[in-house]
């Protein structure tokens, strides 16, 4: 069920990416137009809008009533979002129906850390995480199918009968907040929080790294169909390409689940924070050698690996950032979520905005991301045996 609720996140994003072509005709854009990255970006902002208050909300009402009304605006924007006559209009229902989805986002991880804690919560994100990361691998192939014979805007309104079903799913499941950790909206007690996040070390460095990692990824999503369909000229076999690049971020996930059992939580963050930058700097070397065009066989096995590296790292870094915010899981999440997609999207913008008919500036991009992540995750592990 928590999948479920976390990949209508998921789902927003990578079923749109193969109706890009259409819809730059639609808004009367050029064929190779970055603008269409902002469909990415947006959504972005408003998850990390919205997770600011949402969260807070669900530690004062509890879990279930805000899932309920997150849920329900996400359909509403998502329809909203298919019906908008301009790409600026469409854009704001994008951004409203992120804040709909972020509610879904941190009630579902606020829920898991309700009823598990330090590396119990790891072994579960992960599964969540590998069953979630299944819709990226065919979320491109039904979008493109649904564009065959539908335009683009029903798959806005797929996404919004998913919600529904997914609302209908979530009726059984019990009030996991209990009344010792409900919490005031008052204003001092959401400072006292968030100053609580900010102040304690583990949290706020490994908030910091997965904002990095964020980074990569949002860098990822907006410049992907460019980088497959034309500087590889492979649009024909996006979805099937995206989606083998997604099925690695699957493995992974459970592949972590795996490690933190036999390796424990700190050690694998040490090994993934050596790994990934070691794969981002080969995946450096190979676009410059080839004047940033290189072979297809050659930097997008490289690509993959590099990007799944990252599951090894974005579910422990959030578990990590949770371990001390038993108390206030919700407000918890809401903080660090919106600082990492926030954070994320902010460098994920700046450097898809750089990317036309090159490789070189998206590898450049994950190599200082990747580096920046390894760095402060490895401060935020140590962090764990010293006092706050």
């Amino acid at each position: 069920m928590m999948s479920a609720i976390m990949a209508l996140t998921a789902l927003s994003i990578d079923m749109v990416l193969p109706a890009f072509d259409e819809m730059r005709e639609t808004f009367g854009l050029e064929p190779q137009s970055p603008q269409m990255s902002q469909v990415v970006t947006v959504f972005f902002f408003g998850l990390a809008v919205g997770q600011l208050w949402l969260g807070p909300l669900s530690d004062r009402y509890g879990r279930k009533p805000v899932l309920a009304a997150s849920i329900s605006v996400y359909a509403i924007a998502a329809v909203a979002s298919a019906l908008a006559p301009s790409l600026g209009l469409m854009l704001v229902g994008r951004f409203v129906w992120a804040i709909g989805a972020s509610g879904c986002r941190a009630v579902a991880v606020a829920i898991v850390r309700d009823v598990l804690d330090g590396e119990a919560m790891a072994k579960a994100m992960s599964v969540i995480m590998a069953v979630f990361i299944l819709v990226p691998v065919i979320a491109p192939s039904v979008g493109s199918l649904v564009i065959l014979v539908l335009p683009w805007q029903a798959i806005f309104l797929l996404c919004a009968g998913w919600a529904m079903l997914v609302w209908t799913w979530t009726s059984r499941l019990p009030e996991t907040l209990a009344e010792h950790n409900r919490r005031s909206l008052r204003m001092r007690s959401l400072a006292e929080g968030a100053k609580r996040v900010a102040t304690t070390r583990v949290t706020s460095l490994s908030t910091l790294a997965s904002a990095f990692l964020q980074g990569l990824m949002a860098t990822y999503l907006a410049t992907s169909e460019l980088i497959i369909g034309d500087i590889f000229d492979l649009r024909s076999q996006f979805p099937l390409i995206f989606g083998a690049i997604a099925s690695l971020f699957a493995v992974g996930s459970l592949a972590n689940g795996w490690l933190v059992g036999r390796m424990g939580l700190a050690r694998v963050v040490r090994w993934a924070s050596t790994l990934s930058p070691a794969v981002t700097l080969v995946l450096l070397a190979i676009a410059v050698r080839s004047d940033g065009t290189p072979p297809v066989w050659l930097f997008l096995p490289v690509l993959a690996l590099s990007l799944s590296a990252m599951t090894l790292l974005m579910p422990n870094l959030n578990t990590l950032s949770l371990i001390p915010m038993g108390d206030m899981a919700g407000l918890a999440s809401s903080l660090t979520s919106s600082v990492r997609l926030g954070f994320g999207s902010i460098l994920g913008t700046i450097a898809a905005a750089q990317v036309s008919d090159s490789v070189t500036p998206f590898a450049v991009a994950a190599v200082l991301f990747a580096t920046a992540t390894a760095v402060t995750s490895v401060l935020a592990v140590a962090g764990m045996t010293r006092p706050d």
